[in-house]
Parts: C-alpha cells; sequence; structure tokens
C-alpha cells in the first residue's frame, strides 16, 4: 500500500486544508482554529475550569494554559477564582466574544459546505461517522498507554541517558554517596 494513500495520510492532509481554510476565515474575527472546542465549551456551559476545558479539547494542560491566556489577552475570556476551588479559576466568554461567536460559527459552516461540494447528504454523514469512529479508535488506543514503538524501530539513547540523570540527581538529592555509572559501553581492548 502506498504511505501517501493511506487513511492517517489522506486525514492529516484534509486537517491540514480544513485549518489553513478555518484560519484565514476566522482571523478577521478574532478567532482561531483552536479556540473553537473552547468557545464551544464555554458557550454550551459544558466546561468552565482550565482542567475541563483541556479534557474537552484533547489537549495537555500547558497548551491550554498558554491558550487561555492569549485568549484572555486578546478579550475573549475573562478568568476569576473558582468559588470552591482556591487553586483554579472559572473561565467565562465576554460579551464582546459571544457577540463575534455566531459569525465565527456561521463562517465554518460556510466553509465546510463549500468543501463538501458535490457530496451527497448520505455521503456527508457518512463521513462524518466513519471519522467519528476513527477519532474513538484513536481515543480508545491512546488511552491503552504508550503507543508502541515501531516494528523495527531501535530505542531512543536518550532514554537510558535520562533515566541515569535522574538517579543521579536522586541520590544527590538524598545525600547519598555519588556512585560511578557505567556508560553501557564495553571497555576498550
Amino acid at each position: 500500500m502506498d504511505v501517501l494513500s493511506t487513511p492517517g495520510h489522506l486525514v492529516s492532509l484534509a486537517a491540514r486544508g480544513f485549518t489553513r481554510l478555518s484560519e484565514a476565515r476566522l482571523k478577521p474575527l478574532g478567532f482561531g482554529v483552536g479556540h473553537l472546542p473552547v468557545l464551544v465549551a464555554l458557550q454550551e456551559g459544558r466546561a468552565t475550569t482550565q482542567r475541563d476545558l483541556a479534557l474537552f479539547a484533547k489537549i495537555e494542560q500547558p497548551p491550554m494554559a498558554q491558550m487561555l491566556a492569549r485568549m484572555e489577552r486578546d478579550g475573549l475570556i475573562q478568568r476569576e477564582p473558582h468559588p470552591a476551588d482556591g487553586r483554579s479559576s472559572h473561565v467565562r466568554l465576554t460579551a464582546a466574544a459571544r457577540a463575534r461567536l455566531p459569525d465565527a460559527i456561521g463562517v465554518l459552516l460556510r466553509g465546510t459546505r463549500e468543501v463538501l461540494h458535490g457530496f451527497t447528504d448520505e455521503e456527508t454523514e457518512l463521513l462524518t461517522s466513519l471519522l467519528t469512529r476513527l477519532i474513538a479508535n484513536l481515543d480508545r488506543i491512546a488511552s491503552v498507554g504508550a503507543i508502541p514503538p515501531a516494528r523495527g524501530a531501535r530505542k531512543s539513547p536518550r532514554r537510558k541517558v535520562d533515566a541515569r540523570s535522574k538517579a543521579r540527581k536522586r541520590r544527590r538529592a538524598s545525600g547519598a554517596p555519588s556512585k560511578k555509572v557505567s556508560s553501557g559501553r564495553r571497555p576498550r581492548r
């Protein structure tokens, strides 16, 4: 099978195309494609904390924190201390974001209709169903644990170095005497 004709590669190309199109059309409204899951979650009340927004958008906490900081700077969200948890913030949309969000959604829906030009309603429903199943499979595989390395792939030597480095740091922190750790190489003869 040609690697450039695999579903994974084709889905990736389609995703990049959708992203380029959407970014170009959302930028004049002050939004980015990455903002959409956050905006929708906040608008519909599905999530109101950084942690819940990260789970909803399926991204890690640090990138979510950076995105929220940019969105706050751009006047799209406001953060207030969470009433029940002093360590987290309650996030909500600003009036400006609420006012522009319907236009952004309309732009995206028009773009989707343009991209799916020539598809029947049944084909569009089938594509949506197949992609939903594909995403569920990807989520299931990711939740089982780390994705195994490709067959025949060599393990990274960095892991060994990192493990040794961590062991040295633990010994130093505990006050234990330093112990020379073998580099894993055989001595020359």
